[in-house]
């Protein structure tokens, strides 16, 4: 438990980054998923542009620290990897 002003501040700063970062991972979340739902239906257009929309996401959040700059690069690599399969089936 907080006993000192200053950590008592630090505990509802902690608190507010928290729940804005829980709103952020969920955002990444749904761009990543829009894109594998297009793969899923093998529709490769649609996924390719979802792709577009996801990627700045992804590196916005990966600058902020929210998540590792290794996991940015191998989501994206690997949803690139799943669309350039699909176009070539």
């Amino acid at each position: 438990m907080a006993n000192s002003a200053g950590s008592k501040k630090r505990a509802r700063q902690a608190v507010k980054r928290r729940a804005r970062n829980v709103g952020q991972r969920s955002m990444v979340r749904t761009f990543i998923k829009k894109v594998l739902t297009q793969i899923e239906a093998k529709n490769a257009e649609q996924a390719e542009v979802n792709f577009k929309a996801a990627q700045p996401v992804i590196d916005s959040m990966a600058r902020k620290g929210l998540i590792s700059k290794n996991k940015a690069a191998r989501t994206k690599s690997r949803l690139v990897a799943r669309i350039k399969a699909l176009k070539a089936a």
